[in-house]
């Protein structure tokens, strides 16, 4: 029996003090929220704060895990967590070509593809966590 192959992946979602919510505008799905695959030998929780960091600058401290969204025809799973910012630049990167916190009534019309704004929203509503979502 071949052993399954998923890919396991870790995204923040990040507030500022103003309740705005950081948004990268990825080169394939437009704006989202950071995040990336998990590497061998790395924590969910690592690999959420690395992705960050990498992507837009900026060091994070994971607060929360909020739960997963799963593709099962796909094979991924996407874990989810909530952080603040505790140092680093905001800046833009080849995997962020615009950066920046927005309202979340701006950015819900921002973020389009798939359900990255739903996951999102269930992130910010702590009495819906933790939370499992397959499609």
């Amino acid at each position: 029996m071949t052993p399954p192959k998923h890919i396991v992946s870790a995204a923040t979602i990040i507030t500022n003090q103003e309740n705005e919510v950081l948004l990268i505008k990825g080169p394939k799905r437009g704006w989202e929220m950071p995040g990336g695959q998990v590497e061998e030998g790395e924590s969910l929780k690592a690999a959420a704060i690395r992705e960050t960091k990498e992507e837009c600058g900026l060091e994070v401290e994971v607060t929360r895990f909020c739960g997963v969204f799963q593709n099962v025809d796909r094979s991924i799973c996407n874990t989810l967590f909530l952080g603040k910012v505790v140092g680093g630049t905001l800046r833009t990167t080849d995997e962020a070509l615009e950066v920046g916190f927005f309202p979340l009534e701006k950015a819900r019309e921002m973020v389009t593809w798939g359900n990255f704004w739903e996951r999102i929203e269930l992130c910010l509503d702590e009495s819906r966590q933790p939370f499992l979502v397959d499609f």
